[in-house]
């Protein structure tokens, strides 16, 4: 175990890096403290991260947490090794109060020190991407390359973002005043006054399959920094990354003087369904949640004791004018319906194109065209089985796979999804997208493109005209949510009624994207991940309302 830390040498050590986040949350510009390439991370750091993952597997991962009364564990990588791990189970009936336990010392620590010791869970974590990246991986069926960025500097990113903002407003309000009222001749009214940023309690984490860190940070991290104990209950088919989390949050906060019992594992035995049970206990008074609209809408519904943050379902579209770069449309299309094999929350699903087809820098083309022609491109990057394999990663799950079987029923197909062999990992399922073609203006295909199809799944929509396409797009973030909006337009007028729709609607929108950019992708610091305004998520990562309730200042005054 390292050297015990002080708060003030925790403090002088990452106080710079505290700093520069509240700049770069304020310009809104590129910045992050973590590097994006494996080589970054030293010589042997690969090679040692992998190690480090295949020794964990086949064994029990040891938490010594209060409250455990068995062992369980179930992941199988969507590569196809077993990863055999079995994790601790809890009491939720020890666990729990011990968590509540931890809270005093924590909320009086401030929030400074309380961001120092965030940051050096995320430095330690950072130090270590190679290991998480092989986790992240092999749960959640990523392509090393995007587990690595994603679930390693994308991820940690956005957990130093929610400690910032949690700063921010915990630090708005001082922590003492004086106050003295003039009384004319008497003498004045004089109080000394405090304030003090107080937890709401124990903070619940559901984890995702698809996105276990970089979905999981920003309310762990949002909720620590609050004063909040968390605890951690990740899917059950992606506990790995979010166990390794746990176990280096405990190893620093025990290291900073602090209980680690602050942050805890919560894994549930198969078909428990934990996750409702933790959700309604009255401990639980801060949910963040991402995953499906059915469990979802059932914790807004039923944690009533809670203050719930949910990302759901929706569906996301792009409207297809014009453009003035048609290569470079397709191309940044095709990469984007193509990474991760679609099974991000933010994959384009709905493109809606104009029948009589669209202008363009290579001429006037027809709505065949146009569909013909995105095949294409997806096709020509995806022609390589080698890069196929490392675009696209693994479908994480039966259902994933499904769901492009059925597509083929429910239209016209403009590009069949084809089976990709992974020499490497041959237990793999890797599938290439599928386009179907679907009309707007049909009654019986409106069920199947305003409904998420979470995967290879695309609808190429035909529509009347632009105006009929935005109409279409605000009525699809109004009813069924939406956590991202495309549009390729040369016409300032078909970008003016876009740009409308998507405020009105409250929809991340991203306006001619033919190069590096793409539609499925956001920067922390910068980018918002969805906007907490439509159905698809009612809080965005990461603004002030996201930090903000997870705890309330109380004052208390005394005679100066």
């Amino acid at each position: 175990m390292a050297a015990e830390m002080t708060a003030a040498q925790l403090i002088e050590k990452h106080r710079p890096t505290l700093d520069q986040t509240l700049e770069a949350i304020r310009t809104r510009a590129y910045w992050s403290p973590h590097p994006e390439h494996p080589k970054a991370y030293g010589e042997t750091a690969a090679p040692d991260g992998l190690a480090a993952f295949e020794a964990l597997r086949g064994k029990r991962f040891e938490l010594d947490q209060p409250g455990t009364d068995d062992w369980t564990g179930e992941e199988v990588s969507p590569y196809g090794p077993e990863l055999g791990i079995s994790y601790p189970h809890p009491d939720v009936d020890e666990l729990l109060p011990a968590m509540r336990a931890a809270l005093p010392v924590w909320r009086d620590a401030g929030p400074e020190t309380r961001a120092a010791v965030c940051l050096e869970i995320l430095a330690r974590i950072s130090a270590r991407t190679h290991e998480f990246a092989q986790a992240v991986m092999h749960t959640s069926g990523q392509a090393f390359m995007m587990a690595f960025q994603a679930g390693g500097p994308h991820a940690q990113d956005r957990g130093l973002e929610a400690v910032a903002y949690a700063y921010a407003e915990q630090v708005r309000t001082p922590q003492q005043a004086p106050w003295s009222k003039p009384q004319g001749k008497r003498d004045p009214l004089e109080l000394s006054k405090s304030f003090t940023a107080v937890p709401r309690g124990v903070a619940l984490v559901i984890g995702c399959n698809t996105f276990p860190t970089w979905n999981g940070y920003p309310g762990l991290f949002a909720s620590l920094a609050t004063g909040n104990p968390v605890l951690v209950k990740p899917h059950p088919r992606a506990v790995l990354p979010l166990a390794l989390t746990v176990k280096v949050a405990r190893e620093v906060l025990t290291e900073a003087g602090f209980p680690a019992d602050l942050v805890c594992l919560a894994v549930d035995k198969p078909g428990e369904g934990l996750a409702k049970t933790l959700a309604v206990r009255p401990e639980v008074r801060i949910i963040d949640y991402t995953g499906s609209t059915a469990f979802g809408d059932w914790l807004e519904t039923h944690a009533r004791q809670a203050q719930v943050f949910t990302e759901k379902a929706g569906v996301n579209t792009v409207v297809i004018d014009s453009t003035g770069d048609y290569k470079g449309m397709l191309s940044n299309l095709a990469f984007s319906l193509s990474l991760y094999s679609g099974q991000m929350c933010t994959t384009p699903q709905n493109l809606l194109i104009p029948r009589d087809g669209i202008s363009t820098d290579a001429g006037p083309k027809s709505y065949d065209e146009v569909v013909s022609d995105l095949a294409g491109a997806v096709s020509s990057l995806l022609g390589d089985d080698a890069r196929a394999n490392a675009l696209l990663g693994a479908i994480v799950n039966p259902q994933v796979k499904e769901r492009i079987d059925a597509a083929v029923g429910l239209g016209e197909v403009a590009l069949p999804s084809r089976e990709v062999a992974n020499p490497e990992f041959p237990g793999a399922t890797v599938r290439t997208p599928v386009i179907v073609k679907l009309d707007g203006a049909k009654p019986d295909d409106e069920a199947a493109y305003l409904s998420e199809c979470f995967g290879p799944v695309s609808f190429a929509v035909a529509v009347d005209s632009a105006a009929d396409a935005v109409d279409l797009l605000r009525r699809t973030v109004r009813d069924k949510g939406a956590m991202t909006v495309g549009a390729y337009t040369t016409s300032p007028e078909v970008e003016q009624l876009v740009e409308e729709a998507c405020l009105e609607e409250c929809a991340q929108l991203s306006l001619n994207l033919t190069g590096g950019v793409y539609v499925n992708q956001t920067a922390a610091f910068s980018d918002f991940h969805g906007s907490g305004g439509n159905p698809a998520a009612n809080a965005a990562l990461c603004d002030g309302a996201f930090v903000a309730n997870r705890f309330r200042t109380v004052e208390v005054r005394r005679p100066a």
